[in-house]
């Protein structure tokens, strides 16, 4: 027992000893450590300035490689996933308006974006969207008022009848804005909203734009901006020809001039009127003109209560004729009157030499 405690002893004596005579290293201080730091830094000057840039740069250039092919990537996949799209859009909308020849609404409103031709009239190309502005307005009329089911086998013999008038009328207005162009006609918004003013001061569509606008919509599913379209093309074809039609301008012309020298209204009448269930009459209209008469020219009405008896208006255009009026009695709110009438020449007339020039093509087949 006595020597395992010896041995104890000497150990731990030993070990101090060879501890104290190791040599103690010196801690350094801040400053030995900032110019150690320093020492190692390579300087900058003017010669390696270049150098230390093209380095920076280079290890920059290693993190903004990869950032710019991802971006370039993006922006390939995203041009590659457009095009794809708008393939696709065109090679549905494309089926749609000739293969299957859709009348839908969506069609119909893309077709109002982007003019898929019909037709071409001449040198004028017929939209897609023109034809079914024809289209669509005869369908709802006879949906909605005639009660039609286009799916019967009547329905749907209707419904090509009503595709072949929809597209005869939009290759005529092709026609007629060709002559109207060659000519200098014009139709002005102000001659649009006029006519819309004696309409509805007559009450044939509504005395106010509420119930006008009802009208249109239960009978053609028309807007008021589709009601005005319509007038205008209609306006300028009635323009077009009574510009065109000079024979018939002269006639009226010499025959008023004839009137108010003297000549009996009557005898002109039976000798000059196209309108042959009033010429024998002496042009008497077989009824009392009132502010509200239907059967007659909405022009001719607000005329009519600006003249005096006995007194002969000029010729006034309603569009499909000219008239000369004569008022014959005035009673309270009713007039009798009598009219001497010059049928325009029909707009084919002036049609039918442009289209055997320039021929029409059709691109989709009813």
């Amino acid at each position: 027992m006595k020597k395992k405690k010896k041995f104890k002893n000497f150990k731990a004596v030993n070990i101090k000893k060879v501890a104290n005579k190791l040599p103690l290293k010196k801690s350094k201080n801040t400053e030995d450590k900032l110019k150690g730091a320093l020492s190692e830094v390579s300087k900058i000057t003017e010669d390696t300035l270049q150098d230390h840039r093209e380095e920076v740069l280079g290890s920059a250039r290693k993190f903004i490689y990869p950032l710019q092919h991802s971006r370039h990537h993006f922006v390939r996949l995203s041009i590659g996933i457009l095009i794809a799209a708008i393939v696709v859009f065109f090679a549905y909308t494309s089926l749609e308006i000739y293969y299957f020849q859709s009348t839908s609404s969506f069609i119909y409103s893309i077709s109002n974006v982007i003019p898929f031709p019909v037709a071409k009239a001449g040198s004028r190309w017929v939209s897609y969207s023109s034809y079914l502005f024809q289209l669509r307005r005869n369908m709802h009329y006879y949906e909605t008022q005639q009660q039609t089911n286009f799916s019967t086998t009547n329905g749907k013999l209707q419904l090509v009848s009503l595709k072949k008038q929809a597209m005869n009328q939009v290759i005529q207005n092709a026609y007629v804005k060709q002559l109207a162009a060659k000519n200098n006609v014009k139709i002005t918004n102000s001659q649009v909203n006029n006519e819309i003013k004696l309409v509805k001061e007559e009450n044939r569509l509504g005395n106010n734009n509420q119930v006008l606008e009802g009208v249109l919509k239960d009978y053609w599913g028309w807007t008021m901006s589709d009601f005005k379209r319509e007038l205008k093309q209609e306006l300028l074809q009635q323009a077009v020809v009574a510009k065109l039609d000079t024979r018939t301008n002269q006639t009226a012309a010499n025959v008023y001039n004839q009137l108010i020298h003297g000549a009996n209204f009557s005898t002109l009448a039976q000798e000059y009127s196209t309108d042959t269930s009033t010429k024998n009459s002496g042009g008497q209209y077989p009824f009392t003109i009132t502010p509200n008469t239907a059967n007659l020219a909405p022009q001719i009405t607000a005329i009519v209560f600006s003249m005096k008896p006995g007194q002969i208006s000029e010729p006034i255009n309603t569009g499909y004729s000219l008239e000369i009026i004569k008022v014959l009695s005035i009673t309270g709110n009713s007039i009798q009157a009598a009219h001497i009438q010059f049928n325009f020449q029909p707009i084919s007339m002036y049609i039918s030499p442009l289209e055997k020039a320039h021929p029409y093509k059709e691109y989709i087949s009813i």
